[in-house]
């Protein structure tokens, strides 16, 4: 008998922290990041070690998860866009019309900040974004328990610098405690008639690298940490930047050594706040728990240093490569405690969360359930991933990229420069194979497809089955971006 769902709604959790690697899990390998929690969800389930974000920065991003849809339909190929839109569907927007009780906790990081798109309610954390008259849920109530004559950020750290140190507050006042603490309210708050969807948004460990006293100082003093991989093809970026929010900078040895501990830090630090929120419903709702399904993902990944390179919108495995687990519920009959290698992307959850609810997927919707591939159904999925980001800090990086998990070509549109790695022998990619006479078919092989990618959707960047370098300026926002602007114009005339 095939392995299936039991009937019956399962309530749905998504859990996302803010520029993680894909490394960056014990159940992946890492050498010395404890992640005792999301070891036991990948235990009660499955692991994606090839899973991608299409588009390496924030919104783009979350689009995705919001609408199910790839960069080209949902409109954002780059972090751009500030617009009210109307997407035919989202996830939130489906479950609720089905019954289900919807809530949003942390960093949505949607335009405008309160838009719902679907979701019944929202507690946000939107770190340093404010636009107009909003203010983060997390800074009002911040202000009301703060114990002291300092602010949230007193320990000087901007929101894209590679510094490390310990935050200067309590524990309990971080924005990793409150966003599980909101989470909780909202279990403990529920409509307990209905299943619920709860999606459980940590903004960290997005810089600042920041974690309480506690988890610096696991990693401040351990010799094992790793350090940045460094390609010969880098050697352009060896220079010393003295911007604290350089993206390519080459950063002392100890400069390196406490932003992984600080990023590792605020790592354990969720992963033992998600282990607060199982606690809780663990302890006063096990029933719900053994009915839930838990996906845990990330927006997009950083690099780290690597090749002297910070934060994302980056092609390599470091920025776009995502953790990615999926914990059933406990009736399922699905295989746990495995690795499934098929390349997935965040277009995948929403149609993953319809199916286990057992509802219809909108044609709109371009990302395909995860639940076909632990029932076995591997013939129809996707061979590779296509990903872009228009920009990456200047025009010279932006780029496109197609990868496998197995190997991987980049094209940067304004130069028409390659890079081509071979992910297997090389995951850390410091071997640049794109001028190998050894590799040349596979570099065009992987041309010609993205080629045509660009050409099916009507992308100048490909033309005749080749692609065609945009020396003027790539595309920021494809035509549908303008089309779900229009949509939602014509709902409020």
């Amino acid at each position: 008998m095939e392995n299936a769902p039991v009937p019956g709604r399962p309530n749905l959790i998504l859990i996302t922290t803010d520029q993680q690697r894909g490394d960056c899990l014990g159940c992946d390998g890492h050498p010395v990041l404890e992640t005792p929690y999301l070891d036991e969800l990948a235990e009660g389930g499955v692991r994606f070690p090839h899973a991608y974000t299409s588009v390496p920065s924030c919104t783009p991003a979350r689009a995705a998860i919001l609408t199910g849809m790839d960069q080209w339909n949902h409109g954002r190929l780059t972090m751009t866009g500030a617009d009210a839109l109307e997407y035919p569907a989202t996830l939130p927007g489906e479950l609720a019309k089905a019954g289900y009780h919807t809530r949003a906790v942390g960093k949505m990081h949607f335009h405008p900040q309160r838009k719902l798109y679907g979701f019944h309610h929202m507690v946000l954390d939107e770190s340093a974004r404010r636009i107009g008259n909003f203010i983060s849920d997390y800074h009002l109530w911040f202000d009301e328990h703060r114990e002291g004559a300092y602010g949230y950020r007193d320990h000087s750290v901007d929101w894209n610098s590679w510094m490390g140190r310990p935050t200067h507050l309590p524990e309990h006042l971080h924005p990793t405690h409150w966003t599980a603490s909101e989470g909780i309210r909202f279990l403990q708050q529920r409509d307990p008639t209905r299943p619920f969807f709860l999606w459980l948004s940590f903004a960290r460990p997005h810089s600042p690298y920041d974690p309480p006293r506690t988890y610096y100082d696991m990693y401040i003093n351990n010799p094992r940490i790793p350090k940045p991989a460094i390609g010969g093809w880098a050697a352009p970026y060896d220079k010393k930047i003295a911007d604290v929010n350089a993206p390519r900078t080459n950063r002392t040895d100890a400069e390196v050594h406490r932003a992984r501990a600080a990023y590792y830090g605020n790592i354990t630090f969720i992963d033992h706040q998600i282990g607060r929120v199982l606690y809780e419903l663990r302890q006063h709702d096990r029933e719900t728990l053994a009915n839930t399904l838990i996906l845990f993902t990330s927006d997009h990944g950083d690099m780290m240093g690597d090749h002297y390179h910070w934060r994302k919108t980056y092609a390599y495995e470091g920025s776009a490569r995502i953790p990615l687990l999926m914990k059933y519920p406990d009736a399922w009959t699905f295989e746990r405690n495995r690795a499934l290698h098929q390349p997935v992307e965040l277009r995948d959850l929403m149609p993953t969360f319809l199916d286990a609810a057992g509802l219809d997927i909108p044609e709109s919707v371009d990302g395909q359930s995860l639940l076909d591939l632990s029932r076995g159904n591997t013939d129809t999925w996707r061979t590779f991933i296509q990903g872009e980001h228009t920009t990456c800090y200047d025009r010279a990086h932006g780029m496109q990229y197609v990868t496998d998990g197995r190997e991987k070509y980049i094209w940067f549109h304004h130069t028409g420069k390659e890079q081509f790695f071979d992910l297997h022998t090389d995951p850390l990619e410091c071997h640049d194979l794109a001028d190998h006479p050894d590799h040349r078919s596979r570099v065009e092989r992987w041309r010609k497809r993205l080629a045509g990618i660009n050409e099916a959707r009507g992308d100048p960047r490909g033309q005749n089955s080749t692609l065609v370098p945009q020396p003027d300026g790539a595309l920021s926002l494809s035509p549908n971006y303008q089309r779900w602007k229009e949509r939602a114009g014509a709902l409020t005339a």
